[in-house]
């Protein structure tokens, strides 16, 4: 094997077509990061090189560049004249084939070395493909992470691989850090539950208690949903789209999974409160019609609206939901798409507060925040209230 933990194998020699098919990861993004990538014979899919190695702290999108010129680097390697490259990084992908413009100052100079070897080949074409269909290159990024780079069994006669390029000097790469929450102390690998509030419907517009009431999103609302779309699939690692029952969650929910060609999963825990007789009505509204059991539910949690549910109740149901998803996906990403009460539960849950925080923190629609739990117990937060992509 090769040294600084980076494996690279090779067993006989390649046709002129290869498939390369390419993966990266950041436990934390940005995080521990590492790559993977394997060049198959492009008739046979018999593997003709394997390439792994960890990079230390760096983006999901730095570790896919990185992934994608060791796949290329070993293509070339193995006398390849054709390339089929398959990752399922759409923004990789679509930036290598020309159509999106590369304007992160971190890809800048990975895009370029990747087109520096790309050009001598004959031809390299860019498919993307779902997570699915890239899990060799998904197990060798993460033995990368773990610490095992070159560990998996490897065909015979060992290649030692050319150097691939490093990030930019002083970039993300070159520091190390240790895996989150670190200094907590919690064990293990974390279940990431991406929490996206849906997009905007009329009753959001008109600030109205929107609970049980199912209106669908606006344009405005869509529009939403497209642009956290685009924004995870171009982060790509997520296993699970899980959503509440409502039409705005599941609009938003399938912009998404369609992104990531997953399907969408329905969680009945993830609903949103119940408001009772106050749905639909505004803060004033419901304030004028009861005045002092509205000013009663402000400040208890097992209070209830009429015909409603109390803030104890949703907690109670959301944390079945949490531990319902921490058992089907351990150690994964998933996207959960829900509304304002059960997402502020879930980060409630994940800092281990007081009620305050459901009065207190404010969540816009359409933003993504990011809770950790860990199997040992622990957890933590990594992202609140996130609009970047609107």
């Amino acid at each position: 094997m090769s040294s600084a933990g980076q494996g690279a194998r090779s067993a006989g020699s390649a046709p002129d077509r290869v498939v390369v098919e390419a993966d990266g990861g950041s436990r934390g993004n940005p995080g521990t990061a590492g790559y993977g990538a394997v060049v198959f014979d492009g008739d046979s899919r018999r593997v003709l090189a394997e390439r792994n190695e960890a990079i230390g702290f760096a983006t999901n999108n730095v570790a896919e560049y990185r992934g994608l010129i060791a796949g290329l680097t070993a293509a070339a390697e193995v006398g390849a004249r054709t390339v089929d490259v398959r990752m399922d990084s759409k923004l990789v992908v679509e930036q290598m084939s020309g159509r999106w413009k590369v304007k992160h100052p971190d890809m800048i100079p990975l895009a370029r070395r990747a087109g520096e070897l790309a050009e001598q080949f004959d031809s390299v074409r860019y498919t993307w493909i779902p997570r699915a269909e890239n899990s060799h290159a998904d197990r060798l990024a993460n033995e990368a992470m773990d610490g095992n780079a070159g560990q998996s069994s490897a065909p015979s006669t060992p290649v030692v691989p050319t150097p691939v390029v490093s990030a930019p000097a002083g970039g993300a790469a070159a520091t190390k850090a240790p895996t989150a929450p670190g200094w907590t102390g919690a064990i293990g690998k974390p279940t990431r539950l991406l929490l996206l509030r849906h997009g905007q419907t009329p009753l959001s517009v008109e600030r109205r208690y929107s609970g049980r009431g199912n209106p669908a999103l606006s344009e405005v609302g869509q529009a939403q949903a497209n642009a956290a779309a685009a924004r995870l699939a171009a982060r790509g690692g997520i296993t699970a789209v899980v959503s509440s029952p409502l039409g705005r969650t599941r609009q938003t929910a399938e912009a998404v999974a369609a992104a990531l060609s997953l399907p969408v999963q329905v969680h009945e825990g993830l609903i949103e409160a119940d408001f009772g007789e106050w749905e639909g009505l505004t803060f004033s509204e419901a304030s004028k019609r009861d005045p002092e059991l509205h000013r009663a539910w402000l400040g208890d949690t097992s209070v209830h609206p009429p015909g409603g549910e109390s803030f104890e109740e949703v907690r109670t149901r959301v944390t079945a939901a949490r531990d319902d998803l921490l058992a089907e996906y351990p150690g994964a990403n998933v996207l959960v798409v829900s509304h304002v009460t059960p997402i502020k539960t879930l980060l409630q849950l994940a800092l281990d507060v007081g009620p305050s925080l459901l009065y207190r923190l404010h969540l816009d629609l359409a933003s993504l925040s990011v809770a950790e739990f860990y199997p040992d117990g622990g957890a933590s937060v990594r992202l609140v209230n996130d609009t970047s992509h609107l």
